[in-house]
């Protein structure tokens, strides 16, 4: 009898999961077709965690169906389409295109104009919070939350992003990019050695900035000792040694849990514990300092502004949190009985959670442009050429400490820095894919070309970044010098900026989105792109995203990326290293046409290491892929004072 019951029960549960996944198909298909988009069927969405956990096993018996279920859209069904196809994938579906599932009707798009549309209006396409929700399990966050909540992280978060203290990450910057020079020089200070590291060594020259903008602290490189007017207090947290209460560095607890994010945050805490895993036992320790840290350092903070020797001069963002939700007007407010304005603050672990995340966005993806940026410049040895050119025009010789940020920034960001840093940005942004979704209250129109679309409410939106930023369409491009493609817009051309083509609208031109957001919502309000480079239709270059949601520390990003790049080449230049092909005696020997022939070796394996970067939280070399480079004094080059190819 009981067992009659369950087996009752269970085939209930069945037909029930049966009946809504038909049902849940038949309207989704039905909400597909009354959009006018072009729509192709999956067993699950593309965002489906289940359907990512289980990709290996449900994609091959999908593709055991009759070829035209799935035909057109294999390259989807592959983790990081968007990336390895980008544009290609869109000239065989169309600019914007629906993938209906029985759960959810998701939209990807590389259409600028479409992209222009959906960021210009919050409320109608807001940000999936779900989809950042487990950037919120250090606290709620200017990323994780939508509404009047966003509202208010916004507005005091991005108090902290001005130009006064964009001045102050440009020293910094400067500073921190002279200590990892001398550690690629080696200690004999020659240089010219091979390293496999600069991506390591990348992301610690953002972490330490990063920890200066975060925290204000001064992390140190090997060699270097703690300035003598720096707060003591701080100085246990700039060295390798791990301070009493906890069993690792600051530094070293910061980069493993970054190091270690993905896997702290989908597994749970429990399992960590328990599995036999050294990874999991670091991760733990790393993570657990870390967390420790941040309540130290929130504590002090709090501690100053309560005694008052907290000051608003130098980078905090912590500091700056601390100080609007604990300072004299929070204060007041707190103890008033009278009724009037609510004052804004963050509770404590809004605070953390806030510096988190400006942690994790300002730290990983900065440091692989710049990782990028360098790659690409030492494969295109042209272009490091004119960088170093228009360098020696607006800095000359001077020392880098006495550069003034107001008198070089804007010379640098319209020179070919900018141009590089731009390009870099077009060929391999942070994001490739950037997620919103349609307002789940009802269905939004889009308009394509002058024809108008319905988007399905509460459908998922994928903003296919990478796709439109190689959409010729939208870019100044020629025939590609190295391959035979008829266009170079897959090839890194940082010059392109340079170039002001008729038929190629500007930025200034975009035509204005109906209901569009009036509103600001704080932060930098000025252009990402110089004046004098090129702009293209707004919504076809948003590494940093656009609009309402864009991102909060964009303008201290690129001041990072303008100091390390300017630092870098004013006295030095990158070169592929060549040793899988020849030793220092072999090139020494050799004639200029030998060392061409060797080095377009070096050149041809590095794009094909920059073409298989997969994307995680950021799109990067994971996997132990890298592109081993030397760093020479200029003058001092084998290849790249000469090579052209």
């Amino acid at each position: 009898m009981i067992s009659s019951t369950i087996f009752l029960l269970l085939a209930a549960a069945i037909l029930y999961g049966l009946f809504s996944i038909i049902s849940g198909l038949r309207a989704n298909v039905a909400a597909a077709k009354q959009s006018g988009l072009p729509y192709f069927l999956v067993p699950f969405a593309p965002w489906n965690r289940i359907g990512q956990i289980f990709a290996a096993i449900w994609v091959p018996l999908f593709k055991c169906l009759p070829r035209k279920y799935w035909q057109d859209i294999e390259e989807i069904l592959e983790s990081g389409w968007q990336y390895q196809h980008n544009h290609e994938l869109f000239t065989k579906l169309g600019d914007a295109f629906l993938i209906v599932s029985p759960g959810k009707i998701t939209c990807f798009t590389e259409n600028a104009e479409v992209i222009h549309q959906i960021t210009s209006k919050r409320e109608a396409f807001p940000k999936p919070t779900d989809v950042y929700a487990i950037l919120g399990q250090y606290g709620q966050n200017v990323l994780t939350l939508e509404g009047s909540a966003w509202r208010m992280h916004r507005k005091i978060t991005s108090a902290s992003f001005n130009e006064k203290n964009a001045s102050l990450v440009f020293k910094e910057s400067i500073s921190q990019t002279q200590g990892l020079i001398n550690l690629w020089l080696g200690p004999d200070g020659l240089g010219n050695k091979t390293f496999r590291t600069i991506e390591q060594d990348t992301a610690s020259l953002m972490l330490n900035i990063i920890a200066n903008i975060g925290f204000g602290l001064k992390i140190l490189w090997p060699g270097q000792e703690f300035p003598a007017d720096a707060d003591p207090r701080l100085a246990k947290y700039a060295t390798q040694e791990a301070p009493e209460g906890h069993s690792m560095s600051f530094v070293n607890a910061l980069a493993l849990t970054l190091q270690y994010l993905i896997l702290l945050m989908v597994a749970p805490k429990w399992l960590l514990k328990i599995v036999p895993s050294k990874r999991a036992k670091e991760a733990l320790e790393a993570e657990s300092n870390f967390v420790k840290y941040l309540n130290e350092f929130l504590q002090e903070k709090i501690e100053d502004v309560r005694t008052g020797n907290s000051t608003e001069e130098g980078l905090d963002i912590m500091g700056s949190l601390v100080r609007t939700s604990y300072g004299e007007e929070a204060a007041k407010a707190a103890k008033s009985d009278k009724k009037g304005p609510r004052i804004a603050r963050l509770s404590d672990s809004e605070i953390i959670g806030n510096a988190f995340v400006n942690i994790v966005a300002g730290h990983e993806s900065t440091a692989n442009v710049l990782h990028f940026a360098l790659l690409e410049l030492a494969t295109h040895p042209a272009s490091q050429r004119r960088l170093q050119k228009e360098l020696d025009s607006i800095l000359g010789s001077a020392d880098p400490t006495t550069w003034d940020y107001e008198a070089n920034i804007n010379p640098l960001l319209g020179s070919m820095i900018g141009a590089t840093i731009n390009e870099t940005l077009r060929m391999v942004p942070p994001v490739v894919d950037i997620p919103k979704k349609v307002s789940p209250t009802q269905d939004q129109p889009i308009t394509i070309d002058g024809v108008r679309y319905l988007l399905p409410r509460n459908s998922n939106i994928g903003m296919v970044a990478i796709a439109s930023q190689r959409n010729p369409r939208y870019w100044p491009t020629k025939p590609s010098k190295i391959t035979s493609a008829e266009t170079d817009i897959d090839d890194f051309v940082p010059e392109r900026w340079f170039q002001i083509e008729v038929g190629h609208k500007s930025e200034a031109d975009g035509t204005v989105v109906e209901g569009a957001d009036t509103e600001h919502f704080g932060g930098y309000v000025g252009s990402d792109t110089s004046a004098q480079l090129y702009h293209p239709p707004r919504g076809a270059f948003i590494p940093f995203s656009d609009g309402a949601r864009a991102c909060l520390g964009r303008r201290m990003a690129i001041v990072e990326l303008v100091s390390a790049l300017a630092v870098t080449f004013q006295k030095y230049s990158i070169e592929l290293a060549v040793d899988e092909w020849a030793s220092d005696e072999k090139v020494a020997t050799m004639s200029r046409e030998e060392k061409a022939d060797v080095y377009k070796l070096a050149q041809q394996k590095s794009r094909e290491t920059i073409k298989g970067a997969t994307s995680m939280i950021t799109l990067k070399l994971h996997g132990n892929k890298f592109v081993p480079v030397r760093l020479v004094r200029r003058g001092e080059e084998r290849f790249v004072n000469w090579v052209d190819a």
